[in-house]
């Protein structure tokens, strides 16, 4: 977690803009530029946004190779609470398509690195879409490819203090929305959510039509959409990684893909692969993009 906590990155120079969705929603993208006709789009992990170190860290090495920067902040994450009652999850890959749509008026050629539950959501999307996809590469990094492997993880004694700091944020949230949508969102007792089971139980499957934490997981988790993919792919998924079960590490389907390659170093935490200067991750995906796209 210390890529997300203390690396301490520059803010880009960023310029917002805000994208209307189908459902009467929005969506705040976040460009920085170089004068590219290529573009990187970045996706965050859970209660992350365009500003959190890991995203600065990948948009200025994306920048100084030459490419412009899209950072989508997911719903409610932009500063600003969306208009609807229900805001963003692991598997919401309908909120790429205007994404990608305003990206395809304006770039000739678009890649894609999602962190954590935006590499879930990227990996879910291009499996979905198979070779229907404008983008061209992929990185995703620290996936919870397994999300019911990694919510019981997180669950464990070692990890209540990454627990409570989610917990913490999102219930932030659950109250804005509680005060937007009187009688559609109930907050009582939310101090006995504990867990992510009992959270998605209670907010994240009703609001978004999955029937409980199960059904969200099953049908989100981009585990079962991996062996679809047509796009060349790569995961970085660290093995001391303390959000991972051993089921996040998807070796088999790996082996037997033509276009997705696992990288599993023994050390790199989540979100982190710290290293000076530029970090591991961020060589990584640099290379593998400008090979690929």
């Amino acid at each position: 977690m210390y890529a997300s906590k203390f690396r301490n990155v520059d803010l880009p120079a960023y310029d917002r803009v805000r994208l209307d969705t189908e459902d009467g929603d929005f969506l705040d993208l976040d460009f920085s530029r170089v004068g590219s006709r290529r573009v990187v789009l970045l996706l965050h992990g859970l209660e992350g946004n365009s500003g959190r170190p890991y995203i600065r860290g990948m948009a200025h090495a994306m920048n100084a190779a030459g490419w412009d920067v899209a950072a989508l902040n997911f719903r409610s994450c932009s500063g600003v609470p969306n208009r609807k009652v229900y805001a963003y999850h692991s598997g919401a890959t309908e909120d790429l398509e205007p994404v990608l749509k305003t990206l395809l008026a304006h770039y000739d050629s678009i890649s894609a690195i999602g962190f954590s539950l935006g590499g879930n959501l990227l990996l879910k999307y291009l499996g979905e879409r198979r070779s229907h996809t404008p983008i061209q590469s992929a990185i995703a990094v620290s996936v919870p490819c397994d999300l019911k492997g990694s919510s019981e993880r997180l669950s464990a004694f070692a990890n209540g203090m990454y627990m409570r700091r989610f917990l913490h944020s999102l219930r932030k949230k659950v109250e804005i929305k509680a005060q937007l949508f009187p009688g559609e969102i109930d907050i009582s007792d939310y101090d006995s959510i504990k867990t992510f089971q009992q959270f998605d139980d209670r907010f994240t499957a009703p609001l978004h039509g999955f029937r409980d934490a199960e059904d969200y997981w099953a049908q989100c988790s981009c585990l079962s959409f991996l062996p679809a993919i047509t796009t060349p792919t790569l995961v970085l998924n660290a093995l001391d990684d303390p959000f991972l079960s051993e089921s996040c590490y998807p070796f088999r389907e790996a082996k037997a893909h033509s276009s997705l390659l696992l990288n599993t170093p023994k050390y790199g935490g989540h979100v982190g692969f710290v290293q000076q200067g530029l970090y591991w991750s961020e060589h990584m995906a640099t290379h593998f993009i400008q090979t690929n796209a």
